[in-house]
């Protein structure tokens, strides 16, 4: 929870070392029921501290996406969400595919804003490839998302599944 805190306060830095810190006492001591929620927060915060707009927490200017920053992020986010299956734990894994979501849905608005600015200079072959491969990105997000929503049978008035109703929503889109 200081993670998410020094998150939310746009302090990144100190967040992923408190992570690096929480990540030592779950290694030691074999603690593992917020590992995931450790590791979603920890690429939360790879984000935010190259301020990505995609992350959840507050991000004064945020810029382009780049490559090495996404792959970092999204594997933490894949790690979160595979040991969250692993441990049954349904809202973790629902808040790290929300988090992988969020950040498929800004690389395909930015790969869109890309094509529309080479415009001219990229072939009509390459913009549709680009579209095409952003679409699938879009519909990979939505299927993993619905898949883990779609598990729950209550508690539609939380903040974690009331967010992963409008961002389906947003993903249909």
């Amino acid at each position: 929870m200081l993670a998410e805190s020094y998150g939310k306060g746009g302090q990144a830095d100190e967040g992923l070392n408190v992570l690096a810190e929480a990540l030592d006492f779950v290694n030691k001591r074999g603690e593992r029921y917020y590992e995931a929620e450790v590791y979603r927060i920890k690429g939360e915060l790879i984000l935010q501290q190259f301020k990505v707009q995609s992350s959840e927490f507050k991000v004064p200017s945020p810029q382009p996406l780049t490559p090495s920053i996404h792959a970092e992020a999204e594997e933490y986010f894949l790690k979160a969400i595979a040991i969250a299956q692993k441990q049954h734990a349904k809202s973790l894994e629902l808040r790290a595919v929300i988090s992988l979501a969020r950040l498929w849905q800004q690389q395909a608005l930015e790969q869109s804003a890309k094509s529309k600015e080479a415009g001219a200079e990229s072939t009509e072959e390459e913009s549709r490839n680009t579209d095409h491969a952003s679409r699938i990105r879009l519909a990979d997000a939505h299927q993993m998302l619905s898949k883990v929503y779609n598990w729950f049978t209550e508690g539609f008035d939380t903040k974690d599944l009331q967010e992963a109703k409008a961002l389906l929503a947003e993903l249909r889109h």
